[in-house]
């Protein structure tokens, strides 16, 4: 049996429950019994998932009823504390610290144990100083009720600075930071003299990015869904997002092979990310273009083809393409968003639908890659469809979605779980994006600013 707790004056603190309190979660010390008090008031956990990536860790717990809970941080080492009201030390909760990997970016192990009658208390040790968020999710779709638990940096990872790391950003009077040194050539490995005209145009080249942000063409990739969200789900059990994040990485090598290109992506990983973060980050980087990919899901399994779609503030151009975008603006139910976290910067961003000509330049791009993709899949409609994609939001970067093919139709989702298949839809993107740069090349850019 775990000893009870000591009460001391004020909130309970982590080191009031030694290790011995803490469930192992073996076989046996998931044998722990529960007061008839706590029995009465306790429900089950369905699932526990865990989602880490560099940006940040989730740890969902999923219940058949809705958990309360308290959390709160302690310094000198680490930690996260979140008691949880009336729920069971089930096999379920006994899976949890097996989840957590050794390179998971922000926690280092989770233990558990019964703080009071029907109270579980879990505690994460953590790798560094964070700034959590935890919070709960009324039943969509496929799941219950959820209790969140979003882990990130006490100091957000800034993607701007991400690129500048990388070299392909200079700064107006700056040098680019964390930039080393070049290594010392020795005599014998001392370059030739370049020609009179390389030396000219070299030196030009300079003076040039002394004042200009380099050129190179940024594209950001939205491979759709991840983490929570799902996205569709094929017949053949093939999972949307894991199609559309494999078909983006592919896309992002083809680009950055090109010396005018580079390609960011929204998301790297199987993590979940918010509508609204995706266009925020393709506007921090200062984007040229907006690339979200998707594989399509219909009710009948016969429906085939590739589309693309842009943004309207009209109305959808079909009913297809109306029910489309209420399924793909549903991510962010499914995925699980912390509504209390209010961002007045996005919210501009995304009320503002006034730019015109953005709109436009996205029709444009979105003919170029449909005539593309042609050459590769049966085109579902022969033209770009438009209907009010939150994705698509961004006033100032034209931003396409592409439904590569339906991942409901078993035929069409056996092609796109296929290497060569989704290589093919990978060239066939950037043929597109090339055709559209080729008429409409991307306006000079005199600075990069922080937004």
């Amino acid at each position: 049996m775990f000893k009870p707790f000591v009460r001391r004056r004020g909130r309970p603190s982590v080191r009031d429950l030694s290790r011995r309190d803490f469930l192992g979660f073996s076989g046996a010390a998931l044998l722990l019994s529960v007061s008839p008090v706590g029995r009465a008031a306790a429900t089950s956990l369905l699932a526990v998932r865990v989602w880490p990536s560099l940006e940040y860790t989730r740890i969902t717990l999923e219940s058949r009823d809705a958990l309360k809970f308290a959390h709160f941080t302690v310094q000198n080492p680490e930690r996260l504390v979140i008691d949880i009201e009336g729920v069971e030390l089930n096999n379920v909760l006994g899976s949890l610290p097996g989840k957590i990997a050794d390179n998971d970016p922000y926690i280092k192990l989770i233990r558990a144990g019964r703080n009071k009658p029907g109270v579980v208390r879990l505690v994460m040790e953590l790798k560094t100083e964070v700034k959590p968020q935890v919070f709960t999710l009324a039943p969509v779709g496929q799941y219950g009720h959820r209790l969140v638990m979003d882990i990130y940096p006490a100091m957000p990872i800034d993607p701007l600075m991400q690129l500048a790391r990388q070299g392909d950003i200079q700064y107006q009077g700056d040098v680019a930071p964390d930039q080393p040194d070049a290594p010392a050539q020795s005599p014998a490995a001392e370059p030739a003299p370049e020609p009179a005209n390389q030396t000219a145009s070299r030196d030009a080249g300079s003076k040039k990015a002394e004042v200009d942000v380099s050129r190179l063409v940024t594209i950001v990739l939205d491979p759709g869904h991840g983490g929570e969200d799902p996205g569709a789900v094929g017949r053949g059990g093939s999972y949307e997002k894991n199609v559309t994040l494999e078909v983006a990485q592919r896309l992002q090598k083809k680009i950055d092979a090109d010396p005018t290109m580079r390609a960011v992506l929204t998301r790297d990983a199987d993590f979940f990310v918010p509508l609204g973060t995706r266009v925020a980050k393709a506007r921090r980087v200062r984007a040229d273009l907006f690339v979200s990919i998707h594989a399509d899901a219909f009710v009948r399994p016969d429906a085939r083809g590739s589309s693309v779609f842009v943004l309207s503030d009209r109305g959808a151009t079909s009913s297809a393409a109306r029910w489309l975008a209420q399924r793909e603006n549903s991510a962010d139910l499914i995925g699980g968003v912390n509504l209390d976290v209010k961002d007045p910067y996005l919210a501009r961003t995304l009320l503002d639908l006034s730019q015109t000509a953005t709109m436009n330049d996205s029709m444009k791009l979105g003919r170029a890659v449909l005539g593309e993709l042609g050459g590769v899949n049966t085109l579902h409609k022969p033209h770009v469809e438009q209907a009010g994609f939150a994705v698509l939001k961004a006033p100032d970067i034209p931003s396409i979605l592409v439904e590569t093919a339906f991942i409901s139709n078993p035929e069409e989702e056996k092609r796109l779980t296929d290497d060569a298949y989704q290589d093919k839809l990978a060239d066939a993107i950037l043929r597109g994006i090339r055709r559209y740069l080729a008429k409409n090349p991307p306006l000079a850019k005199s600075r990069l600013a922080s937004l």
